[in-house]
């Protein structure tokens, strides 16, 4: 096939996982923004490698003209939770919006393959709009921890070195080192709470921070230099203070004095 017909093939599939990326990423920044949690810690996406969709046609027997509609995965989204109950937030949020829709779900945390392998599969239909117009491509989703995914990563290392021919020691090893992972995802869990906290708390510490910070440079083009001056001396005092009570405080009286020149018009 002509890498020209390759491009146009897999040309809605990277559009897809752009728009995908920027929704889970604007997802992640909603949370923080309103000094919340998220149940999302990073998102990456690839689209599949020429390479690797020839070798998945000859092992599945899959036609070229059929790989639109048999093959799920060319585009791919990987979601990274700190804990396991987080998934299950994420997988609900998915499913909530209706610019995806889902076409099967695998769950692989509740029935972990032999391997040892953990994760949660989400197949979407997503549509995308390209100048020959509306295209529904299939995109794949793994949701898991961080945990999860270090042994995904490792694991399949060792899958394309062995070519699924893999020595019985070593594959040995992985399953001890999967049960570790879910020892660890336990103990994680086991402090959620605890972490959800310190996290909370340093996320609406940070946005409350930005505000001031945007407050004083607007103030900086409005205002009296002199006093604009005081004012962020005054921030950087409290700040080093590390006082979230006073914190807020000063932020609520900026917000009155960036008011005050709003409605004199400047």
């Amino acid at each position: 096939m002509e890498i020209q017909l390759w491009k146009e093939i897999l040309s809605p599939y990277e559009q897809a996982v752009d728009e995908l990326l920027l929704k889970f990423k604007h997802i992640i920044k909603d949370y923080r923004s309103q000094g919340l949690y998220s149940p999302i810690e990073n998102v990456t996406g690839r689209v599949k490698r020429i390479s690797s969709i020839l070798d998945k046609m000859q092992k599945k027997h899959i036609p070229m003209d059929h790989i639109v509609e048999e093959m799920d995965d060319i585009a791919g989204i990987r979601i990274m939770c700190q804990f396991e109950e987080d998934i299950y937030k994420v997988v609900e949020i998915i499913r909530n919006r209706r610019d995806m829709s889902i076409r099967e779900e695998k769950d692989y945390i509740t029935n972990a393959k032999t391997s040892g392998y953990r994760s949660y599969h989400i197949i979407l239909n997503y549509d995308v709009y390209t100048i020959k117009g509306l295209q529904t491509i299939q995109a794949e989703i793994q949701i898991r921890t961080m945990a999860m995914d270090f042994w995904a990563t490792i694991e399949h290392s060792l899958q394309y070195k062995y070519r699924h021919n893999m020595p019985e020691h070593i594959r040995e090893k992985l399953l001890n080192a999967a049960n570790a992972t879910v020892a660890l995802d336990q103990e994680m869990s086991s402090v959620r709470g605890e972490i959800m906290d310190a996290q909370n708390s340093f996320n609406y510490k940070a946005s409350i921070v930005a505000d001031i910070l945007t407050n004083i440079q607007n103030l900086y083009y409005v205002g009296n230099q002199r006093e604009v001056v005081k004012i962020q001396n005054e921030f950087y005092d409290i700040y080093q203070k590390d006082d979230l009570e006073k914190l807020e405080d000063f932020s609520k009286q900026l917000d009155i004095i960036a008011e005050g020149y709003k409605a004199q018009g400047l």
